[in-house]
Parts: C-alpha cells; sequence; structure tokens
C-alpha cells in the first residue's frame, strides 16, 4: 500500500449500497490525473489509448486489452497517451478480498472486455438486482482467472538506485554506459545492480530494458512511428524493438495498435 501523502487527493467513487460503482471517461493525448486515492479498489481499463498509472511502488502501462488492479488507498496518478476511452470499475473492497492487495497488470480477454463494457452501462450494482448479482459473479470469476502482464516498472527505494532509475527514465535512449549512469549517480555498478535485484527483482540491465520498452510504447500510441520510438530509446534496428515487443505483447507493434 502506498503511503498516502498529505497533497494527494481523496476521491470517493463507491455508493454504500454498491458491490460496484463504473465510470466512463474520454481524454486527450498527455492528459494527466494528479495523485489521488480512493476508498474503493479500482480496475482501470482502456478501450482505446494507453495510460501510465504511477505510484511509490512503480509505474503501470496499460494499453489496450490490459487493465490495471489498484486497491483500495493506493496513492496513483494517471497519464494517457493518444486519445483514451477509459473504462474504470470501484469495487467495495469487502468483495474482492480474493483478488490481489497490490498493483499488477491484468490480461483481458474478449469475455472479459465485453463485460467490462457492458458493466459500464450500469453506474451502481448492487445485491438487490438478481441479473446483476449473478453478472458480477462472472466478471469477478474471470478477473480472478486473468493471466498478469509483465507491463509494470517497479521502484527501487534505495536514494542511489533511485537516482539511477530517475537518470534512465528521464533519457531512456541515453547510449551512455550503466557504469557511468551509476558512478555519475554516487555509487559504482555492482552496488546499484545488488540494489536493483534486491528491491525490484529485476537486474539493472533487464530493468533499463523495460524501462525502453514501456516508454517506446507510450510514443506509439501517442502517435510517433515504430520505427521512430525503436530509435528514440536505443534500439539498433527496429526490428530488434519488434522481437522485444512481440515477446511481451504476443504481435507485432503494427498489428497491436490497429
Amino acid at each position: 500500500m502506498s503511503r498516502i501523502r498529505q497533497n494527494a487527493l481523496f476521491d470517493s467513487k463507491g455508493h454504500a449500497a454498491a458491490r460496484l460503482t463504473t465510470l466512463s471517461y474520454e481524454f486527450a493525448d498527455k492528459h494527466r490525473i494528479p495523485e489521488h486515492f480512493h476508498d474503493t479498489d479500482q480496475l482501470v481499463f482502456a478501450s482505446k489509448g494507453v495510460m501510465t498509472i504511477q505510484t511509490q511502488q512503480g509505474l503501470w502501462i496499460v494499453p489496450p486489452r490490459r487493465a490495471v488492479w489498484i486497491p483500495s488507498r493506493t496513492v496513483h496518478s494517471i497519464t494517457m497517451s493518444g486519445a483514451v476511452s477509459m473504462r474504470t470499475l470501484y469495487f467495495a473492497p469487502r468483495y474482492v478480498r480474493q483478488l490481489p492487495r497490490k498493483c499488477c497488470v491484468l490480461n483481458i480477454d474478449a469475455l472479459l472486455t465485453e463485460l467490462i463494457v457492458f458493466a459500464c452501462k450500469t453506474p451502481a450494482w448492487t445485491k438487490d438486482v438478481p441479473n446483476q448479482r449473478h453478472l458480477l459473479g462472472t466478471l469477478l470469476h474471470q478477473l480472478q482467472a486473468a493471466s498478469l502482464s509483465a507491463l509494470q516498472l517497479p521502484r527501487p527505494s534505495d536514494p542511489r538506485a533511485m537516482r539511477v532509475a530517475e537518470t534512465v527514465l528521464a533519457h531512456p535512449g541515453s547510449t551512455r554506459s550503466l557504469t557511468r549512469i551509476c558512478e555519475e549517480c554516487g555509487a559504482s555498478k555492482r552496488t546499484i545492480e545488488r540494489l536493483f535485484v534486491a528491491e525490484t527483482q529485476l537486474t539493472l540491465g533487464r530493468w533499463r530494458q523495460q524501462a525502453r520498452l514501456l516508454h517506446a510504447i507510450r510514443s506509439i500510441a501517442s502517435g510517433e512511428k515504430v520505427i521512430s520510438a525503436a530509435l528514440e530509446v536505443g534500439y539498433n534496428s527496429p526490428s530488434a524493438f519488434i522481437v522485444r515487443f512481440k515477446k511481451s505483447l504476443g504481435c507485432t507493434p503494427g498489428r497491436y495498435f490497429k
């Protein structure tokens, strides 16, 4: 759970009698929702566009056919890449105790997509309406069965590792060696490597590779061509980026964003 900072906005979304509350939004490219938190568990889904969810623990990318699960009282911000059609489900926490208690990216199949879109046609779902109760049960069952997607970038907590992470995120296409970046941030590469593995479960090189991929996904969603996005984040060729993209998302960038 993120520590609730004083400047984070409390955004109440739940209804007293509702197990599920829904909202639909349309956002322009680069729109940012500042830090806030809810007293409900939240599923954030984009039927169009890409979103970046950021917390103190890291960031999560939400392209189409993916969703981010955000437990209640987790402070987070949301940034749009491209025009975004957001569909959000807010669950009363007592009804979803079996779902994760930390942020994660879920793979959303065709059935779950239809359930989410359909759910958003009704602002509040209660147990008193039989049809809503049955459909909510199906929705929860499908969410529990959804597989996880590796579209997150965990944030280290050590100040030295944090400086390295922020440098990489600010300049994802930099050709500077990791050894040099670590030294400029006040520690040896060996020390930073140890910290990254301990705090993010990723090697420093793998973390940088993931940061580059996520940055490229946001760029493509905002309208940049695949070749430009690949070169911008430091790939030597578009083909190398496409291989990496396909390994993470199951198809080529061109096919995915169609």
